[in-house]
């Protein structure tokens, strides 16, 4: 028991803000592999589509059968320059391969074609928000020290049953670019809105999917602490974390299992760790204390990858052109949320909130269009107060809720002409998800959702609630204002959610005056 709430403890919150421990700083760098989006492998012709029968996307290259070659993919260089450019990295007109040498099971050649003494590209720069609960919001900046292509490994499949390891090579070759990041953050909530910008500027680049359930995007974290003055410390890797979520929660863990142990006189050690999702803890996988030597040596069957940076230039069979590939860059997520705060007249956080939820943007968007006289606040509210909240609930992702944007246009419509209540709307998110092909008006008709407005119809229900609650009449005629709340809710009650709130408050204000002078 003892060690489970030791880990829980650890797992939950920073404690760098807790006395003993101010004088201490956490430092982290991130490495990410991100899936280059493409139909065919880095250096070969198969496929990569995710969930293929075992070994059946395996060219003769992938699996090293002797006398095959490379032949480098032009759509992953492709997309390698577009993400080096969307994130102000200095692309580099002279990159070269190189051949980085270890053992696994899972890589046929015993080692992995990549890019260590020239890179594709280097010196970027990240800007992203970073929204932390109860706290400010405020933006953080990280050096890309380096973006590089390289390919996958394979994948070992364990056997417990029968005692033995099999391979799968059906990744062995996919694409990747692989991003080292400066260690530049410091918490792990800084490094999780890190990836959420990341992952959002390449999905509209299309250059990944950065689905990390399919593997499609990798993070691995270097985690250190130091006291202020004092060089960097020890540093322990988190490997292979596979959720935005597991990130935070990871790097925390780190960093206070390493405030534990030097508050015990321990010493760091480094070394590999891996990321126990079920245990929320850290567990260690292998020490780093001997220097791995993967004896690089260039890749002799790759020439150098020679790019065409002059300006207005165009791209042919033989050299891509960066200058055109620039014009191919869309609007990024920064630049859609200072459109959306200097054109719509939303605040940061909203707009932030919007723009990491693409869907709930394109409906913004989609609204904000066509009701035009609707203030944008009143959308907003509805997005993210209650079509989110809804999707929440249910665990469901926005993209595999079935509302379009048509109908929840219909739903702000009526709501705003006041022929349904927020209760009625609220109802017809739930019920145009399980009958998307209904329109808002059947549905309207067919439960009866209609706002009661007429006053007389509305007088009878408040007397009916005042003659209800006389206590809260009582306390309302004392001066007790808020009271006036319990007798709104039995009107609600009474008309089953549908009674128009306004009407109702004003009417019971004028009844409960009347019979005070009374």
């Amino acid at each position: 028991m003892r060690n489970y709430l030791t880990i829980r403890r650890l797992a939950t919150k920073p404690i760098l803000a807790q006395e003993p421990f101010r004088k201490w700083k956490s430092v982290v760098g991130l490495e990410v592999h991100a899936q280059i989006a493409s139909t065919s492998k880095l250096f070969s012709g198969s496929g990569t589509s995710f969930g293929a029968p075992l070994n059946t996307s395996v060219a003769p290259f992938d699996a090293s059968i002797p006398g095959t070659l490379p032949v480098l993919n032009r759509k992953c260089v492709e997309s390698g320059i577009k993400t080096a450019l969307a994130l102000g990295c200095q692309v580099n007109e002279v990159s070269m391969f190189d051949r980085k040498h270890y053992f696994y099971a899972d890589l046929p050649n015993g080692y992995q074609i990549t890019q260590q003494r020239a890179a594709l590209a280097n010196n970027g720069l990240m800007t992203f928000p970073v929204i932390t609960p109860g706290q400010k919001l405020y933006y953080k900046s990280v050096k890309l020290l380096q973006l590089q292509l390289e390919q996958d490994s394979g994948k070992s499949l364990h056997d417990d049953h029968l005692k033995r390891s099999l391979v799968d090579l059906n990744r062995a070759g996919l694409p990747l670019m692989e991003l080292v990041f400066a260690p530049d953050l410091e918490t792990g909530e800084e490094a999780a809105s890190l990836v959420k910008e990341l992952m959002l500027i390449l999905r509209r680049l299309q250059t990944c999917s950065c689905k990390m359930e399919e593997g499609a995007l990798r993070v691995d974290a270097n985690i250190s602490i130091n006291q202020e003055g004092d060089p960097l410390g020890v540093r322990t890797e988190v490997k292979n974390i596979g959720s935005v979520r597991s990130i935070s929660q990871a790097i925390t863990f780190e960093i206070n299992r390493q405030l534990d142990i030097v508050s015990k006189g321990g010493r760091i050690t480094n070394e590999t760790r891996s990321w126990d999702a079920e245990k929320r803890c850290t567990v260690a996988m292998r020490d780093k204390e001997v220097l791995q030597d993967y004896r690089f040596m260039p890749e002799p069957n790759l020439p150098p990858l020679h790019l065409n940076l002059k300006p207005g230039s165009r791209s042919t069979s033989e050299l891509l052109s960066v200058a055109e590939l620039s014009e191919e860059i869309p609007e990024l997520p920064e630049h859609t949320r200072q459109r959306l705060v200097e054109f719509n007249k939303l605040n940061a956080e909203t707009a932030i909130i919007l723009v990491n939820e693409p869907i709930l943007l394109e409906h913004f968007m989609y609204i904000s269009k066509s009701l035009k006289n609707l203030p944008t606040k009143i959308i907003t509210n509805f997005l993210i107060n209650d079509l989110l909240t809804y999707c929440n609930k249910l665990n469901l992702n926005l993209d595999d809720c079935t509302i379009s944007s048509a109908n929840l246009s219909d739903i702000l419509n009526c709501l705003h002409l006041e022929e349904i209540n927020l209760q009625a709307a609220r109802q017809l998110i739930d019920l145009l998800h399980k009958n998307p092909n209904e329109s808002v008006a059947n549905l309207i008709d067919q439960h009866k959702l209609q706002q009661i407005s007429n006053v007389h119809e509305i007088e009878t229900f408040c007397r009916q609630a005042i003659a209800n609650q006389p206590k809260a009449v009582q306390q309302y005629k004392k001066g007790k204002a808020k009271a006036l709340f319990a007798i709104v809710g039995e009107v609600a009650k009474i008309s089953e959610q549908k009674a128009n709130m306004k009407i109702v408050v004003d009417c019971l204000e004028n009844l409960l005056k009347t019979t005070a002078q009374k």
